[in-house]
């Protein structure tokens, strides 16, 4: 396995999920939930696709050091872990703004 080549696609992954989710969040902004919900599928797609890297690194690894940690792999994991941070924060404001439209649609009428 190339190590180098693992990894960026561990940073690849996360970052298209953390893209995804701001794009979704643009999306609500707009109060096109049908984007919304395509672009947060798309998210956890990659954020799967990350994780599945990550958790097959970690179990050949077996918490024995048997993989090296080295600079582009604690990278690696700041994305993921901002990736996931980002995700949820972005699916709280959507929350809040489909609150905010339905309170908006009742008052309206």
């Amino acid at each position: 396995m190339d190590m180098e080549s693992t990894v960026m696609e561990l940073i690849i992954n996360a970052g298209e999920a953390r893209s995804y989710a701001m794009q979704a969040l643009r999306a609500a902004k707009q109060g096109n939930w049908t984007e919304v919900d395509q672009q947060l599928a798309e998210s956890s797609a990659a954020s799967k696709r990350a994780h599945d890297v990550q958790t097959m690194l970690i179990g050949m690894d077996e918490g024995c050091g048997k993989i090296p940690v080295n600079l582009i792999m604690v990278h690696a994991q700041d994305h993921i872990m901002t990736s996931m941070l980002a995700r949820e924060m972005v699916e709280e404001l959507i929350d809040v703004y489909r609150q905010r439209q339905d309170v908006q649609a009742a008052q309206a009428a």
